[in-house]
């Protein structure tokens, strides 16, 4: 399959992709830079958003316009235009040596976000639901870093991952209530690699991107691989669809955990790839709030 990448600077840790059909632009992430990022494939230009964050774990689109920033100290809306950043609420307020991690919208207009301690990447961190008027929720705990979020309303199904356990988990979600109901198992990786980021497409296969595995994999909703790309990164983190047909998979990728050596032998790391697939995805949905 034939790969290609956005022309911009290596991120350290690039994350959560997602893709704004109001605008169609592609935003995404930098993690331990705390930088955001766009992408707009009419011009292929790229550009770097400054944002007040020291870690910037994940983003979200807004049903009124703009974004939601997932930063270490807290939720933020955010207006590309402006540069306008106003502070929401933080889902762990006073815990200190905890960042925000994966972030994503469910169908009811409710942003999903997990946290961790980035020390050590104990298993301390939890899951969070915020709603309309700012409710917050933990809705699971005991996780070291929660990752893999996506939502299957057609199916009523949440995924969600813990990537230094190595599974991805599926459990039933009433999007109305955020109830859920039990979880189970719904794949395991093999060491080293491990579940990251991921997306659901048209037919409701998820999309996972394996750290340190150097692969995305589609997994059919019984949980089985349907397909498994190899990629030109061994770490890829997120993927999501793009593109005026929502038929481009971009994946973002690490380039920290790599040696002067490793970096040399993999000149893609760091970068967004963009993949033709014959799968197509489904619009993000947007924050209420």
């Amino acid at each position: 399959m034939q790969v290609e990448s956005l022309d911009a600077p290596p991120n350290r840790l690039g994350e959560c992709p997602i893709w704004c059909w109001r605008t169609q632009r592609l935003w995404w992430v930098d993690v331990l830079a705390g930088e955001l990022w766009s992408h707009n494939p009419l011009t292929g230009g790229c550009m770097r958003h400054p944002v007040r964050a020291r870690r910037l774990g994940s983003i979200a689109l807004r049903e009124g316009g703009g974004l939601i920033l997932a930063c270490d100290d807290g939720l933020y809306t955010y207006d590309p235009a402006s540069g306008d950043q106003r502070f929401l609420i933080d889902p762990e307020p006073g815990v200190v040596g905890h960042r925000k991690n994966d972030g994503r919208v469910d169908s009811a207009g409710n942003f999903w976000v997990g946290t961790l301690r980035e020390a050590d990447y104990a298993p301390v961190g939890a899951l969070y639901r915020v709603s309309a008027g700012l409710k917050v929720e933990r809705k699971a705990e005991a996780l070291a870093i929660p990752n893999a979020l996506a939502f299957d309303p057609e199916r009523g199904r949440m995924y969600y991952a813990d990537t230094r356990a190595y599974l991805i988990w599926v459990c039933e979600l009433d999007p109305a209530t955020g109830e859920l109901g039990e979880r189970r198992v719904f794949a395991r990786t093999k060491a080293p690699s491990r579940p990251d980021g991921s997306c659901i497409d048209a037919e409701g296969c998820l999309w996972n991107a394996e750290y340190a595995g150097g692969r995305v994999v589609r997994y059919a909703p019984d949980g089985s691989i349907a397909e498994a790309i190899t990629l030109p990164v061994s770490h890829p983190t997120c993927c999501c669809f793009g593109g005026e047909r929502l038929d481009r998979l971009y994946v973002t990728s690490a380039s920290e955990p790599l040696s002067e050596a490793e970096r040399r032998d993999e000149p893609l790391a760091g970068q967004v790839l963009i993949l033709a697939t014959t799968a197509v995805g489904k619009p993000e949905f947007t924050a209420a709030f």
